[in-house]
């Protein structure tokens, strides 16, 4: 199947998002009034519990060592919005170079990771997941770190939830959101 990427990239650079419809699979783009994002700066923070897990080093991190493994980690739910055709896009974008996996690993097993797409100076967070406890957490707290070195402008988590809330989340209106999108979009940023 060929998707036309340039017009993907095009879609998320005006600030829509893939999803498919739980009851056909038929993928679709999407907006949200409210956006969640995570903060790049000093607001973010991560619960306390999660100090031991970073200070013993117990996972070590990997960006785009096995992007399918992490696309079906975050697919593995009774319920997903991860279709097969979307899984097929997310390959097509990750072998152009726009999608990526932030993974933990915990020596040759996958711990958990974070999927997502790099456009300019924003990272579109699509999804996150976990076989290991606190495997996506440390991926996080690693990737934001990762975000912070490489000048990302942007962490969009797209929807809210309570567990992306511990990590300081917090959501802005679309018309807040389109001119950091743009700023985002200005800067020229690698996350590998």
């Amino acid at each position: 199947m060929e998707f036309d990427i340039p017009a993907i990239i095009q879609g998320y650079a005006q600030g829509y998002f893939l999803m498919a419809n739980v009851g056909d699979e038929s993928v679709g783009w999407y907006s949200s009034r409210k956006r969640a994002l995570i903060p790049l700066d000093d607001r973010f923070r991560y619960p306390s519990s999660l100090n031991r897990a970073l200070n013993q080093e117990r996972f070590t991190v990997a960006i785009d060592r096995d992007f399918k493994a992490v696309v079906e980690g975050c697919s593995d739910r009774e319920t997903t919005w991860i279709s097969p055709e979307l899984k097929e896009i997310y390959w097509e974008l990750y072998c152009q170079g726009w999608a990526h996996s932030f993974e933990t690993w915990q020596g040759d097993t996958l711990a958990g990771g974070i999927l997502g797409i790099a456009i300019g100076g924003a990272f579109i967070g699509e999804s996150m997941f976990y076989r290991i406890p606190e495997g996506s957490k440390v991926a996080m707290v690693k990737l934001v770190e990762r975000l912070r070195d490489r000048q990302f402008v942007l962490f969009d988590a797209q929807m809210s939830n309570p567990h992306l809330d511990r990590f300081g989340a917090f959501t802005i209106s679309d018309r807040e959101y389109q001119p950091l999108l743009q700023k985002a979009l200005q800067r020229s940023c690698s996350l590998v």
